[in-house]
């Protein structure tokens, strides 16, 4: 089935990880792929603790796009493009009960992969994986594949107040 955790409220992240973890706790093996975000984040390193997660790598150090430089906008795009075609190429061995891709629509919004791929991905993966996406705003065109969506709605937030991103809070 196709679930996804989308909107600008907190939670979309931490809800994959409670499936994965869930599933994993059953035994079941889930690829948990992440783009737009580092190597360093407090989800990663106890995703790396749990038997049945596999993690795909992620850049050590990413600034959010709106800061990023043309090259390293380039840079991104080429990172996400080989997470997403190493991903699939993974998933299509039949090897995952279960893959999360998390933060895709910000890549996707963000140019860095297209909804065309995604949507080849969907069409062409197997039937019995449980398929998990988040993101800011996937297209209506995703959402009406979706088995699963749940919107995460901020009503406040402490960045609205100037307050940073918290290590084990917020990354």
């Amino acid at each position: 089935m196709l679930h996804i955790y989308f909107g600008n409220g907190k939670g979309k992240t931490t809800s994959s990880i409670g499936i994965a973890m869930r599933a994993a706790g059953y035994g079941r093996k889930i690829l948990f792929v992440q783009f737009l975000k580092s190597e360093e984040t407090g989800e990663r390193k106890a995703l790396r603790l749990i038997p049945n997660i596999e993690l795909t790598p992620c850049p050590d150090k990413i600034k959010f796009v709106k800061f990023m430089t043309d090259e390293e906008k380039l840079m991104c795009k080429q990172d996400c493009r080989n997470i997403f075609d190493g991903s699939v190429r993974s998933v299509l061995t039949g090897k995952f009960d279960m893959v999360v891709f998390d933060e895709i629509f910000g890549a996707i919004e963000n140019n860095m992969l297209t909804e065309t791929e995604l949507f080849d991905f969907l069409a062409n993966a197997p039937k019995n994986i449980e398929i998990v996406l988040t993101g800011h705003n996937p297209s209506q065109r995703v959402l009406e594949l979706a088995d699963y969506a749940t919107e995460m709605k901020k009503v406040v937030h402490p960045y609205d107040k100037g307050v940073g991103a918290r290590m084990g809070i917020e990354y």
